[in-house]
């Protein structure tokens, strides 16, 4: 690449890109924040860049190079298309769209402009999952048949906050969108392509107009099952992920801790302390370096893939 700095673009200033998207940027020695585009322009303010309100109006500015897109979802594939296709280098927010024949165009607009996609699933970068990558690889567990994940929490938008993720028309869909979307992508990392979905959603507690608990069943051309839980009617947190295999299994309950659980032992693999971090970094190091991508639109596509054969197979909605 000409540039050996990436110069940013950071659209929308929720919680994500405040708390990690920007201060990862900000740590990332190839990095610059640029601008940031918001229709909150009192918010960013204090960085002291550059602040859009309008997209055009930003990719106007041929400084940009990259785009970090973290808007609602239904947002995400109109926004990175449009930058793609004036020759910037996106990294999107999870989940990658609204559905995979949007999933797809995003991917054909990166192949069309030669630049790069990449989709923030950044639990790929976690070490811990790189080491139960590397077990599974070594035979560790013999071979893999069954992972069994739960994700569990309350949500109902308390005092407003992200209201968004219960409007269909903006997040696409409730918890299987939003933490379902994570783990599913960890199971097509760790067992390749699926190849045959099946599930039940439903609203249990809240009336809202997302689902409030997804359960999907995924079938992998290894024949490895797995079988994804996520509840945002639970005062109960679990954050549960196993990995059965003929000869043993992984535990990394809970994913988001250090602790791996295996025949090897128990082993802890802290994340950095800010888990955006390692996929920003990964992200430059492809631009820039050529370096392979851990999570990139041709990658994230399965995942989206997986949602479209879940709506699809019969399950009810709210």
């Amino acid at each position: 690449m000409e540039n050996s700095v990436l110069n940013w673009l950071v659209i929308g200033i929720g919680d994500i890109t405040a708390k990690r998207v920007i201060p990862a940027i900000l740590r990332e020695n190839r990095s610059r924040l640029h601008a940031i585009l918001t229709r909150h322009p009192e918010k960013a303010k204090h960085y002291g860049v550059e602040i859009f309100t309008d997209l055009s109006a930003a990719l106007e500015d041929a400084r940009i190079n990259a785009v970090y897109v973290a808007s609602p979802v239904y947002l995400h594939a109109p926004q990175a298309i449009s930058c793609l296709r004036l020759g910037r280098h996106v990294l999107c927010e999870k989940p990658m769209a609204m559905n995979y024949t949007e999933a797809k165009s995003m991917v054909a607009a990166a192949q069309s402009a030669g630049r790069t996609l990449g989709v923030a699933y950044y639990r790929r970068t976690y070490p811990k999952v790189q080491r139960a990558l590397q077990l599974i690889e070594q035979g560790a567990i013999g071979r893999p048949v069954l992972a069994s994940i739960t994700c569990h929490d309350w949500f109902t938008a308390e005092e407003g906050r992200r209201a968004w993720l219960l409007e269909p028309e903006k997040a696409g869909g409730g918890p299987l969108y939003d933490i379902g979307s994570h783990r599913i992508d960890l199971l097509n990392y760790f067992f390749g392509d699926p190849s045959e979905v099946r599930a039940l959603l439903s609203n249990a507690v809240h009336p809202t107009r997302v689902e409030d608990n997804a359960t999907v069943v995924i079938e992998y051309k290894s024949k490895v099952r797995g079988i994804v839980d996520v509840r945002w009617h639970s005062r109960v947190s679990r954050d549960e992920f196993r990995i059965i295999g003929t000869e043993g299994e992984l535990d990394l309950t809970p994913l988001n801790g250090s602790l791996l659980v295996s025949p090897a032992g128990r082993e802890e693999f802290p994340t950095d302390s800010n888990i955006h971090f390692p996929c920003v970094k990964n992200f430059v190091d492809s631009v820039l370096d050529g370096v392979p991508l851990l999570s990139s639109g041709e990658t994230a596509l399965w995942t989206d893939w997986v949602t479209q054969k879940t709506l699809e197979s019969g399950a009810s909605r709210p």
